[in-house]
């Protein structure tokens, strides 16, 4: 009441005052903001509203024991890279109540009623149930492991990776674990093989595609798959073409059994096999889902219902090159539409634009990044693409850190402007990686890339970089 008082000057009756208090609410300077998830997107959306609103009563909402934490950190403190595991956390809940932001954790959000403005909720612990009112509703659900259809699914020790709860129990579980099976050949899974090989645990990874890293052009992806093998001290195995379709057993080991009928035994399987959008409270609330199956949102990140906004890995995004919709579920993108979900929230005006699909990630010292499209997108979305692939140093060659980079370059025939760019490599490849992401948004054509004036010193690269090269090699291609 305090804040009331000293900022609408108290009216002399009881109707001026309540009037005053509805225009006070209308202009948004009090709301109650309900978030339902609270890790990246949900986190960022809370903070930056309070902070925007100090006067609004926020409240996150999550199934979880925990808030604000790096998911993305996990596979790094599995592979022993830090032993505190409270590291990964980046805000307590105490520090989010005393900033006056009021956490819920062990509460799942059962169902969005729109017509009433109220969410209804289960505490896990207790099964109460209650009815909680919003004035303005913010959906941060997230995503969730995607679980192959196999028997004996439910056994303790088959794993995902996805909270927090999640990457204490794979360590925990990794200690008395001398082979390991990895389900899935994306992200999540390079890095676990990397995090048990450090650990001298012996892998097999079934992946159901020809190759790893599907979200790479198989040129590059093969080149990641062939490092991978020669460089995991014999620890490891890829089984391409193949995913599971059994297991069976319990303790002290489980029987593997493939869908080509090929069978094995390990101590623990990791499902990492991808994820999909947390979706199913908003589609029974009337929300719309966009194309690729997350929910639709417009630049601000509204919902086709009114004050009902969705972010981070449960939202659908737009792929800044193709115009296209596109789900790609990234740390980075979740915290960015958190910020802009909130100044909407708030009452301001920001849009999200879109992404380029950005990512990083590496296999002991390979580092592999991506972004924009890839050929195969590029093809699919009906370019008329051109690409290149140059291997050259990454510094100049009497460098005693000198290492090789791998890049391939995407382009378009007819409008000749960059649409993507994959790199492998020891050195430094996400830079050449980044430097592409900055152009990819102003349409930075191959001729313009070729005039690009890049830094040159020999221990950062060479006098003519990398980019530079695939560039004038591209140019040639389209004359």
């Amino acid at each position: 009441m305090r804040a009331y008082v000293k900022i609408l000057n108290f009216p002399q009756t009881v109707v001026g005052w309540l009037i005053e208090i509805n225009a006070y609410k209308r202009n948004n300077l009090f709301m109650k903001i309900v978030i339902i998830g609270g890790v990246a997107a949900g986190a960022k959306t809370a903070a930056k509203t309070k902070r925007t609103l100090p006067d609004s009563e926020v409240h996150i909402f999550t199934k979880d024991n925990y808030v604000s934490y790096s998911a993305c950190g996990m596979p790094y403190y599995i592979a022993g890279d830090f032993k505190d595991w409270q590291q990964l956390i980046i805000r307590s809940v105490e520090e989010f109540e005393k900033s006056g932001i009021h956490i819920h954790t062990r509460k799942l959000v059962t169902k969005i009623l729109p017509a009433d403005k109220k969410i209804m909720v289960k505490n896990l612990d207790t099964e109460d149930w209650q009815f909680v009112e919003y004035d303005k509703l913010v959906i941060a659900t997230g995503a969730e492991p995607y679980m192959p259809e196999f028997s004996n699914v439910k056994s303790k020790r088959i794993y995902t990776l996805r909270t927090l709860d999640d990457g204490i129990a794979v360590k925990e579980g990794m200690k008395d674990a001398k082979h390991i099976t990895i389900i899935g050949g994306g992200y999540i899974a390079i890095e676990l093989v990397e995090a048990f090989v450090k650990n001298k645990k012996s892998v097999t990874l079934l992946e159901r595609s020809p190759f790893v890293l599907s979200m790479l052009d198989e040129d590059i992806s093969t080149l990641v798959q062939d490092y991978i093998l020669a460089n995991s001290d014999g620890l490891v195995r890829i089984i391409n073409n193949d995913t599971v379709s059994e297991i069976v057993g319990e303790d002290p080991t489980l029987d593997v059994i493939t869908q080509k009928g090929y069978g094995f035994e390990t101590d623990m399987v990791v499902v990492a096999s991808g994820v999909k959008p947390v979706v199913d409270i908003a589609v029974d609330a009337g929300i719309a889902l966009g194309k690729t199956g997350a929910i639709k949102v417009n630049s601000r990140m509204e919902t086709n219902l009114p004050d009902i906004y969705a972010c981070g890995d449960c939202a659908e995004k737009i792929n800044m090159v193709s115009g296209t919709p596109v789900w790609v579920p990234l740390g980075s993108t979740a915290n960015k539409e958190g910020r802009v979900t909130a100044i909407n929230v708030s009452g301001g005006v920001e849009d999200f634009e879109g992404i380029l699909g950005s990512s990083v990630l590496r296999y002991r010292d390979l580092n592999i990044s991506r972004t924009g499209l890839t050929e195969k997108e590029a093809l699919k979305l009906g370019y008329d693409e051109i690409s290149v692939i140059i291997t050259k140093r990454d510094k100049a060659g009497y460098m005693p850190e000198v290492k090789n980079i791998t890049l391939k370059l995407v382009a378009d025939k007819r409008s000749h402007k960059i649409l993507g760019a994959q790199a492998i490599g020891c050195g430094d490849a996400d830079k050449r990686v980044n430097t592409v992401s900055i152009g990819l948004l102003q349409g930075i054509t191959v001729e313009e890339l070729i005039d690009a004036d890049l830094t040159y010193a020999p221990p950062f690269s060479t006098s003519i970089d990398i980019l530079i090269s695939a560039a004038q090699i591209l140019k040639s291609k389209l004359y």
